[in-house]
This record gives C-alpha cells, structure tokens and sequence, in this order.
C-alpha cells in the first residue's frame, strides 16, 4: 500500500520503520519542497498526519482536496504549547479534522503510543494495544490491518466520537511518562479474559 507520512518527526519516521518491513511504499511530506505536503498527499493511497496538532490547520491547508476519499490517520495529540488540552470532551481533534476534510476518513490511531514503540507495535515482548477510532468501516478495517502490520493487537473503539477517550489517554500517557517520570517506555495493552 503507498502510505503517505506527514511529518518527519519521531512519529512518522518510528511509524515508517513498521510499515516498511511489511512492504508498503512510504513517501514523506513536510516542508522541504523535493518532498511537499502536496506531492505525497496527491501520492498516497493512504495518509498519515503525524504533526503537532498545534501545526495540523496549516497541513490540512497544504493536503486540501488531495484526502479526498482516502483513509486519513490522526496521530494527534490535542495538547497546546503548554502541554494542556487544547479541547474538551464535547469534541475531539480528529472530529474536528473530518469538519476540516469533510471527503476525507479520518480515524483516530496511534496517538497513545510513545513514538519509540509505533515501530514495533511492541515493549519488550508484550504486544501493545492500538487503538483505533473512525466512521468509515473500510477505511477503519484497512488501518487496524496496517497496526496489526507492524506488531500491535488493534481494537476497534467505535466512532470517530470515541477520539473524544483516546485524545486524553494520549495525554495521560504523555503526563505519566515526562511529568511523573515513568519515561518513555511504557505502553497501553488492553488485556482479556
């Protein structure tokens, strides 16, 4: 599958090292014009933002119409510069992207992931849990394929609404692993009976 990352941070390029090894095509975009936003958005069967959400209006400005009709990923983690919530439970981050690419299928992956593990779906030896949030069934199938890909045990959270639980476990993650110093080897795994 042609996947098209945008972004060059830890995350795109930790979710690259995954998607690679099991033979999808990985294009980058970001601001350096020989690998735009606009040509890998136009490129990718599938698109992946891993952005600040702070910068993804401008992205969405730069992949516009070009998400039309594919599966969009929302890495994000709703967080301002000061590291709070940018918004509260009423909405969610990807719920506003789908009302900015209203043609696109925005659903909601890897946000409660530390980039170190989006790689390898895995800590240590003991799968990780991907999460994973969006209204389109197709689009929601192919993506929860493309975590089980790299390494994770994907569940299906419902609705494009469900990012409204998964934008704060991120947080919680992000709070756990910088602020009370667990560090950043720590991970979600939902367990069975």
């Amino acid at each position: 599958m042609k996947i098209a990352i945008i972004g060059k941070g830890n995350v795109g390029k930790a979710l690259a090292s995954g998607l690679e090894p099991a033979g999808h095509e990985i294009r980058f975009g970001d601001k350096n014009p020989q690998e735009s936003v606009e040509d890998a958005s136009t490129w990718g069967e599938i698109l992946i933002l891993a952005v600040p959400y702070t910068q993804l209006r401008d992205v969405v400005e730069h992949v516009g119409e070009r998400a039309d009709g594919k599966a969009v990923i929302d890495v994000t983690n709703v967080l301002d510069a000061n590291r709070n919530m940018a918004i509260g439970f009423t909405t969610s981050g990807a719920e506003e992207l789908q009302k900015m690419l209203p043609r696109a299928k925005i659903i909601k992956a890897f946000n409660t992931v530390f980039a170190e593990q989006q790689g390898k779906g895995k800590l240590g030896e003991e799968r990780l849990t991907a999460f994973v949030a969006g209204d389109d069934k197709e689009a929601k199938e192919t993506v929860m394929n493309l975590t089980k890909d790299i390494g994770f045990e994907p569940i299906d959270c419902g609705p494009l609404s469900a990012a409204r639980y998964l934008e704060p476990m991120g947080m919680q993650l992000i709070s756990l692993g910088y602020e009370l110093g667990l560090g950043s080897k720590i991970g979600y795994r939902l367990i069975r009976d």
